[in-house]
């Protein structure tokens, strides 16, 4: 599903390069290289293998943890959830992942600015999208933000449809940030500065 986002960026990077070799212009040849290459790495999309244990919600995206806090929901009126940031680098893979098992009850899209993706009010100013997804054991929200390059958010999943734990359900095109908003009652597992990987890492656990 990445790459397929990816097409019309390297075509457009493939005709480039050809161009610049037709012409004999190496340098810019170079720079298409360099510019293939870059893109299949921000596209690539790396299988993922969530935990065994039933009670784990994994993190939704890789990136570093930039905010563990208390917010409330921004779109559906649910109140007051436990939140984890995560900033997504252009180094990182952008495909964003359940972080459990159950059924996406709406989503909400948000028009707005691109600010750079760790600005402090860049879950209010900013495009967006966040998802509802409603779990055997409660209500999770995961929130795509736009950041300073990212242009595109991306939703492969529909209202009504199931998705499993790690499961992908869409990305943000170049550099962005993606927040989980889980129940109060969860046991929070990760700490600012922490590195996650998306479908692997445990970001909390719920009660037993």
């Amino acid at each position: 599903m990445a790459l397929r986002e990816a097409r019309p960026f390297l075509i457009a990077a493939a005709a480039f390069l050809g161009a610049s070799l037709w012409l004999g212009w190496w340098i810019a040849a170079a720079f298409g290289v360099l510019l293939l290459i870059g893109l299949l790495l921000f596209f690539r999309d790396p299988e993922r293998t969530p935990p065994a244990n039933p009670l784990a919600l994994v993190s939704p995206a890789d990136g570093k943890v930039i905010c563990v806090d208390e917010a409330e929901d921004p779109c559906f009126g649910k109140g007051k959830f436990r939140r984890v940031g995560i900033f997504l680098s252009v180094l990182d893979v952008h495909v964003n992942r359940s972080p459990y098992a159950g059924v996406i009850e709406c989503t909400h899209y948000s028009a707005g600015e691109f600010l750079d993706a760790r600005h402090l009010e860049v879950d209010l100013r900013n495009e967006n999208q966040t998802w509802l997804l409603q779990t055997a054991r409660g209500t999770v929200l995961v929130r795509q933000i736009a950041g300073l390059i990212a242009r595109r958010i991306v939703g492969w999943k529909k209202s009504g449809e199931s998705v499993q734990t790690g499961e992908r359900f869409g990305m943000i095109r170049f550099g962005s940030r993606t927040d989980l908003y889980i129940p109060s009652s969860c046991t929070i597992q990760v700490q600012p500065g922490q590195r996650v990987l998306g479908g692997e890492t445990i970001i909390a656990l719920w009660p037993a």
